[in-house]
Order: structure tokens, then sequence, then C-alpha cells
């Protein structure tokens, strides 16, 4: 799609407000409980609807004012990007367990990590579309990075490294305690305190350096992967926005059923192995070699189709799981009756 810069100055405008907004609201500063509140199921609930609904409708005018090719790329765009944030709250999850961010300010270290994420991720679509157009050969690049990121998330899946990684002591994060006092606690929502005369920094500085961090290598992994899908700048940058934008909502939603996506890391894997295929298909047809191309229409059914056989494969498993762990404990009940 042709879209003139004013378009694009709205669409950012419109959603900053939104999250200023939405800070706002959880802020309460009209309560008189000084300070954010904690985020409950109920409020988190209604957000998630309110994201993704405000995601559906912007795609909607997507297809209406820039044709059907155009709105399919960019709901492939999201549902694919979407999965991926799953991957994302996993270890975001990590670190503010391992960092012991009190639950009434998460909302506010979510919020900062997913800023950081859209400014990450507007970066790297910039230098990925010049790139492109300066060099189309780099789909292959692309599409053999995808394909190693599918073979790395299910060997770590396999191996187990998923959960041995302590993603809370990265390099970044070691060198700013090298150099600066670090407090044991927090101290409200500040990144820093001044103690007897000295300036510290607090935990709330350093996880959210610790996502920042991590946001870099997410945008490295799934900026590649929408490419795949589209090369309009306009949609991969919305489509990414959206997606984060109601990551903070998922992960108070999802926290609880971390461990019951036991099959996520597969569909990922899938999930970036049919888009680097794809890349590389785009590519050699694009250097005159008689090879088939993937339709968005199928990619998009694809993506679906996997994350959906994925979540109920993960949902059914845990509930099995959970029948047979409940099975001894049904069986003694039933002996101590008799």
């Amino acid at each position: 799609m042709n879209v003139p810069l004013w378009i694009w100055a709205v669409t950012i405008g419109a959603m900053v407000a939104i999250l200023a907004l939405d800070l706002v609201i959880v802020d309460r500063p009209w309560s008189k409980t000084k300070g954010p509140s904690e985020f409950g199921m109920r409020q988190a609930s209604w957000w998630a609807v309110f994201y993704i609904a405000l995601a559906v409708v912007f795609g909607l005018g997507v297809m209406y004012f820039g044709g059907t090719t155009a709105g399919a790329e960019y709901f492939a765009g999201f549902v694919t990007e979407k999965s991926l944030s799953i991957d994302n709250l996993f270890v975001f999850y990590l670190l503010i367990s391992a960092f012991a961010v009190p639950r009434r300010y998460q909302h506010e270290v979510l919020l900062v990590g997913i800023v950081i994420a859209i400014v990450m991720r507007g970066i790297f679509i910039v230098l990925g579309a010049q790139v492109i157009n300066a060099w189309s050969e780099v789909f292959y690049l692309f599409g053999v990075f995808l394909i190693w990121t599918a073979y790395k998330i299910v060997r770590d899946h396999v191996k187990g490294d998923e959960d041995e990684k302590d993603f809370s002591q990265n390099a970044v994060v070691r060198l700013i305690k090298r150099f600066w006092p670090v407090t044991e606690d927090y101290h409200g929502a500040k990144m820093t305190v001044k103690l007897d005369g000295v300036r510290y920094i607090t935990p709330m500085l350093l996880v959210i350096v610790a996502i920042g961090v991590i946001d870099l290598v997410f945008a490295v992994d799934s900026i590649p992967a929408i490419f795949g899908l589209t090369q309009d700048a306009y949609i991969v940058f919305t489509a990414n926005a959206f997606a984060l934008m109601g990551l903070r909502q998922l992960y108070f939603l999802l926290a609880g059923l971390m461990d019951r996506l036991a099959y996520i890391s597969w569909g990922l894997s899938a999930i970036m192995l049919f888009i680097g295929a794809k890349m590389i298909l785009h590519a050699l047809h694009e250097n005159g070699v008689p090879v088939p191309e993937v339709g968005i229409g199928l990619s998009l059914t694809v993506i679906l189709g996997v994350m959906g056989i994925t979540v109920a494969g993960s949902l059914l498993k845990s509930g099995a799981d959970k029948r047979r762990a409940e099975e001894p404990e049904r069986s003694r009940s039933a002996s101590d009756s008799s």
C-alpha cells in the first residue's frame, strides 16, 4: 500500500494515546490509594478483548481501503506476531519472577517493555525494508535464519534449556551492577534512589533493562518472520504494534497457564519453518527459478491451523495429565471409604 506520511503520524499518535490511557486507568490518579493498583483478572480480560477487537477493526479497515490482499497480509502478520508473543510472555514471566517484581508494579514494567519492543521493531522494520529494497537475495538469508530458529526452538525445548536459562543475568545487567550499587528492595516504581548521599539504582531499572535486551533478541527473530508474509512496511509495523499492545493483559490472563501450553514451542517452530520455506521459494521465484509460490491465503490458513492445533493439543494434554495425577488420590479415597 502507498501510505502517506500523515497516516503514519495519525496511526502512531493513536497508539501512543491508547497506551497512555491504559496506564492512566491503571494508575488511577483520582483514587485515594497512591500508586498503581494490582491488575485483576476481570480488568485484564476486558482490556485483552478491547485490544484484540481494536486490532480486528483496524485489519478490516486495511482490507477496505487497501484491498483483500493487504487485509489478509495484515491478519497473517498479526496472528504470527501474536503467536510469537506467547513465547515473549514466557520469558517475561521468568524475568518478573526472577526479579520478584511486586504485583502492583508488574503492569508498569510490562508497559515499558512493550514500548521498548515497539521501538525496537520499528527500527528493525525500517532497516529490513531498506535491505530488501537494495538486495532481494536477503530472502535467502532470512529463510535460512527462520529455519535455523525453528530447529533451535525445538532443540531447546527437547533439551529443557528454556527452563535453565537465567534471563535476569544478561551481559548488560551484569555491566550495570558492576558500575552502580543496587538496592536489595524495591522503592515503589522508582528506578533510582538516593540513600545516605549515594545514588543507587533499584531492581525496577534492572528488570526494565533485562526486558529491553530480551526485546532486542525477539525483534531479530520476529521481523524476518513477518517480512516473509508481506513487504509492506506499514502492514509490518501495525501488525507488530497491535500484537504487542495487548501483551500485558495476556500476561496476567495466561500467567497461570504457562505450564499448560506444552506444545507451544512445537507450534512456533512449525510456523517459523513454514515461513522460512516460503521466503526461500519467493527468492527462487524472483530469480527466475520455476518454483511454486505460497499465497497469503494459504499462509493465513496454515498459521491459524497450526496455532489452533497447538493450543487445543496442549489443553487436552494438560487435562489428561491432571486426570492421571488425580487417579491415585481418588483410589485412596475409595479404599478409605470402603
